[in-house]
Parts: C-alpha cells; structure tokens; sequence
C-alpha cells in the first residue's frame, strides 16, 4: 500500500480563542505548529491566515508570506495554500488566488459552492475557471476540494476540458452542514466516482475526525488532521496542538503497519513540484 500523508490543516478561517485557547492565530504561531506538525510526522500543511484586527481569515499575501518563508527556511513540508478566504463571506476572485503568488506546491480548489453556516459558500463556475487557470500557469497543483459528489462531476469535466490535469488530487469534506455525511458508504461512494490514477484524502469534520481517518487509512488514502477540522481530542478535551493529531495518526499507522510518507515521498506521490530544488 502506497505510504500514508498525512496533512495537517492549522487553524482554519473563523476559529477564535473563545472556542479554544489551543487555535494558532498569529504568523509565528502558524509556523510554530507547522514546525511541531512536521516534527510529528506531518508531510504538508493546509495554511490559512488571519487578520490581526479581526482575527479572521485573509488572503493578504504578505501575511502568508510571514508564515511560507519561515517554513520553506526551516522545514520541507509540502505548502497548501488556501484560495478560500472566509466562506460565507465570498471575497473577490482576484483576492482569493493572491497567495499563489507565493508558488506553494499545493492551493485549495473548492469545487463548487454550498451551503455552510447558514451562508452560501459561492464557487461559481468563473471562480473555477480563474482558479484552474492560475494555477496551471503557476505550476500550483489544485487540491480539490470535495464536499459533496457532484462537485468530482465539476473536476472530471474540467479534466476532460483540459483544464486540470492528472493525476487530479482530491480532498474529500466529509461531515459540514449540508455536505456528504461522515458514513462509511459516503466515502466508499466517493472514491468510487474518482479515475484510478488520482490520489485522495479525507477529513472527518468534528466528531467523526477519527472514524475518517481511520477509513482513510485503511482504503489506502490519505488523512487530513487538525484544529481548523476538529477542536477536540476526545470526548469533552480540547486537543492542546495541531501535533498531537499528528502524533496520534502516525501512532495508530504505525500500529496497523502503513508507513508515513515523508515530504519527499509526498511530492512523489501527489506529482507536485519541490521548490527547494529549484
């Protein structure tokens, strides 16, 4: 079986630390739990980041560079960048993709809008367009993001368009407010839909993390852990680190026997492109 990634998603866009005081906010914070992921075992992160003021997400380029050039000097992780901004909120096209200026080997690639938090989460068919086309000319693979089955429809119709490219790299989201349900035939449904060469991941949202990515694991996918996910550990405690998903998941694939991909292989598996050789 090919070697687990496992990817570490920090902090999300909108947690604050009234929800809890663990949640990495600032750019030296980020890095921090980044560095403690990679440590861990973690092959990529998923960064977002935040205002200073309002402690919410933005796409403000030169706060991800506060966190990308820290990571690429001290670390090898494999950089996925989001193009999401603040769900819900739905910021311009040009200000979602501003990051990929940054030439992250990874950006997120939500493919198609709904309903999230009582807002409409809008991905319209020009933001996909604009998305796939920056990020081909960038060099940036996109990690589509998967909520619900018909956006694979949206990505393989794209595929055979030309706009995006093999292997495609899917993000399966299971468990958010009128999404595809954390269940073990929602998975297996989605896997089935995708083509045999692409590679996938999943994320379990909330209390059903775990039960994910233990599934992931053993269909031979990949897992994504962390606060931006789910802020518990266990019933009724706070996880006190993006790392200690980390250190869990790569305890329990370890247990089971699958090998953690390094960055290295990482890159490898997912075809993407290492920066710090060019």
């Amino acid at each position: 079986m090919t070697k687990l990634i496992v990817t570490a998603a920090l902090t999300g866009s909108r947690i604050s630390r009234d929800a809890s005081p663990f949640i990495p906010i600032t750019p030296e914070e980020l890095v921090q739990s980044a560095v403690e992921c990679w440590n861990a075992g973690a092959a990529a992160v998923h960064i977002h980041v935040r205002d200073p003021g309002t402690g919410l997400g933005t796409q403000d380029v030169e706060i991800f560079r506060r966190v990308v050039e820290p990571l690429r000097e001290r670390t090898d992780l494999i950089l996925c960048l989001t193009t999401s901004g603040i769900p819900g909120r739905n910021l311009p096209t040009e200000e979602r993709l501003e990051p990929l200026s940054l030439g992250p080997e990874l950006a997120s690639f939500d493919a198609g809008s709904i309903n999230l938090g009582g807002a409409v989460f809008a991905n319209p068919p020009e933001f996909l367009e604009a998305a796939a086309l920056r990020m081909k000319t960038l060099g940036v693979k996109p990690e589509l993001e998967i909520f619900d089955s018909g956006m694979i429809v949206t990505c393989l119709r794209m595929r055979e368009q030309g706009k995006l490219e093999d292997p495609l790299y899917f993000q399966f989201v299971l468990g958010t407010p009128w999404g595809a349900p954390t269940t073990p035939r929602s998975l297996l449904y989605l896997q089935e839909q995708i083509p045999e060469n692409a590679v996938w991941s999943a994320i379990g949202i909330g209390k059903d993390h775990l039960p994910i990515a233990m599934m992931a694991m053993v269909m031979g996918g990949h897992i994504r852990v962390g606060l931006e996910d789910n802020l518990y550990f266990s019933k009724g405690v706070l996880a006190r680190s993006n790392a200690q998903f980390v250190e869990r998941i790569v305890r329990i694939a370890n247990a089971y026997g699958r090998d953690i991909a390094s960055p290295r292989e990482a890159r490898d598996i997912l075809k993407v492109r290492d920066p710090l050789t060019q």
